[in-house]
């Protein structure tokens, strides 16, 4: 590494970013897993799922 020029990097720690508060309330359900409309852009909804992929990098 010396020979070309490498230095190493060194890991960061973990630093935890959420504060959860179980004790807040839970959102209500308004959607009701009733998707049908009767007109376009009437109901939206999201996907927060997040996936661990193990060959990304």
């Amino acid at each position: 590494m010396k020979r070309q020029n490498l230095v190493a990097k060194a890991a960061r720690n973990f630093k935890v970013t959420t504060d959860s508060n179980p004790r807040l309330p839970v959102a209500p359900n308004l959607l009701g897993q009733n998707f049908i409309v009767d007109q376009p852009n009437k109901k939206w909804a999201g996907d927060i799922t997040y996936l661990y992929l193990n060959n990304c990098m």
